[in-house]
């Protein structure tokens, strides 16, 4: 009796009920009569499915390692044959209790895509991954604690544009990790940061230093080129397309026309460099009748009239009448006669050589 009775006082004992808004300060140390509140078990069941498509590179699959160190709530999978659809993906979700998928799609291993789908019910978006560095590329001085749980920061476009509002409900369900998640850690070191430029999602990891705001950037980057919206879960009609989207493909080969323009409007020069020669030589100079004869004496006597001819228009010019004397010393006729002595002797001589041939 005395053993029931005292089991019974104890289940009578009350508990002080404290508001929920009220922020109770904790005591310094705790007594070991005191009662331990159980953990609570998670609400948000979330698991992403994270895997690629066979064809990636080396550098798509470093990344896509680097995002399943960032969520503790993911789940892997091998590699997908490139010859199944993506309407199959549905059931690998189902048959791993995922309820988001998180796949990888290289082409030509050098372009990537990402899907961010919502299983079963949609929607689901088609990214194209540019710009990737991964943590092991980079080197950053950031780090964090494996498991932790990240705030997600947004740009303010994101709540004024129609398709980012879906866009940030769609990240916030995948990149954010779930609270009591059994492989989370129970606190907060690090920022994903998702801001739109240029038309493009800019993806950012940031630790947190302290509470004033200081933060220093962990990694890994890349950027989201949006393409399509669809309504279903890698199915159904697309909601939205990007306008000023340009496939890869495309833009090479924009650039290899560029070359090849460059190419032809050099050819195309050169043409119309030779048509437009002209056909006539330029008219007759004043001296063209000095090299009408090969003599060199009568080619040296045409210079010295032709000379003359112009001291006497200079001295008209100067209103001089007297025409001056030749310029030329003894010395310089002695010369020219000397080099006229000698083309005349070198004619003779081959015309000696001719002869006798």
């Amino acid at each position: 009796m005395d053993k029931n009775f005292a089991k019974r006082g104890r289940k009578s004992e009350k508990l002080e009920i404290i508001p929920a808004d009220e922020n109770v300060p904790l005591p310094p140390q705790r007594q070991s009569e005191d009662i331990i509140s159980k953990k609570k078990k998670g609400i948000n069941k979330d698991r992403i499915l994270v895997f690629a498509a066979r064809g990636i590179s080396y550098r798509d699959r470093h990344l896509m390692k680097d995002l399943k160190t960032l969520m503790p709530h993911h789940k892997a999978e091998s590699k997908m044959q490139r010859s199944k659809t993506l309407a199959v993906i549905n059931e690998m979700c189902e048959m791993k209790h995922c309820n988001k998928c998180i796949l990888f799609e290289g082409r030509l291993k050098r372009d990537l895509y990402m899907w961010i789908s919502n299983i079963s019910f949609g929607p689901s978006a088609k990214f194209l991954v540019e710009n990737i560095h991964t943590m092991a590329e980079l080197k950053l001085t950031g780090n964090c604690l494996r498991g932790s749980r990240p705030l997600l920061s947004f740009d303010a476009k994101f709540d004024e544009i129609p398709h980012l509002k879906l866009l940030k409900e769609l990240l916030t369900q995948t990149f954010g990790v779930p609270n009591c998640h059994p492989r989370s850690q129970p606190f907060i070191d690090h920022v994903y940061t998702f801001t739109h430029l240029d038309k493009r999602i800019w993806f950012r990891n940031f630790q947190i230093l302290s509470e004033d705001g200081g933060l220093v950037e962990i990694g890994p980057r890349f950027v989201l080129n949006p393409v399509k919206i669809f309504e279903g879960s890698f199915t159904g009609v697309a909601l939205w397309e990007n306008p000023d989207y340009v496939s890869p493909a495309k833009q090479r080969q924009i650039l290899k026309k560029a070359v090849k323009e460059r190419y032809v409007n050099r050819v195309e020069q050169k043409v119309h460099h030779e048509a437009t020669l002209p056909k006539n030589a330029y008219e007759s100079g004043v001296y063209d009748e000095i090299f009408e004869d090969n003599d060199p004496i009568e080619a040296a006597k045409l210079l010295e009239e032709k000379a003359k001819e112009k001291r006497v228009e200079k001295a008209k010019q100067t209103k001089i009448t007297k025409v001056p004397k030749d310029s030329l010393t003894k010395k310089i006729k002695d010369k020219q006669i000397q080099l006229i002595r000698g083309v005349i002797a070198k004619r003779k001589n081959t015309a000696k050589k001719i002869r006798k041939t």
